[in-house]
């Protein structure tokens, strides 16, 4: 059973913009925390961005200020927006939810972004 499933991702130049999906299959969507994480060849998976039940978000140091992340409750998904792209951003992306109390987490099976001219 797939809970999570992104979307959105691709090639694209140094300077673009992308916008990666996320949608959620679960029915208590409203009460997860929402997050974004990335990983390059050769490197440690890393946090891009989150954002609570509560619409409070956090950014990670080398994304902050270039992407945004926005969940629609009506739609079960959550959103990274991401802008001023360089090719360090180039990684596979993955979305990540967990409940409140902790007892559910799941993560999606990863989105190919590439930044390069």
């Amino acid at each position: 059973q797939v809970h999570l499933v992104e979307s959105g991702g691709g090639l694209v130049q140094p300077g673009g913009s992308l916008r990666l999906s996320c949608v959620d299959s679960g029915i208590f969507f409203n009460f997860y925390d929402l997050g974004w994480y990335r990983q390059a060849p050769g490197k440690e998976r890393e946090l891009v961005a989150t954002i609570t039940s509560g619409s409070t978000t956090n950014y990670g140091d080398s994304v902050k200020g270039r992407f945004t992340i926005s969940r629609d409750n009506a739609k079960n998904t959550v959103y990274l927006q991401m802008n001023s792209l360089k090719p360090e951003d180039t990684a596979v992306y993955y979305c990540h939810s967990q409940s409140y109390d902790g007892r559910n987490q799941y993560w999606g099976q990863g989105t190919q972004v590439t930044v390069s001219s």
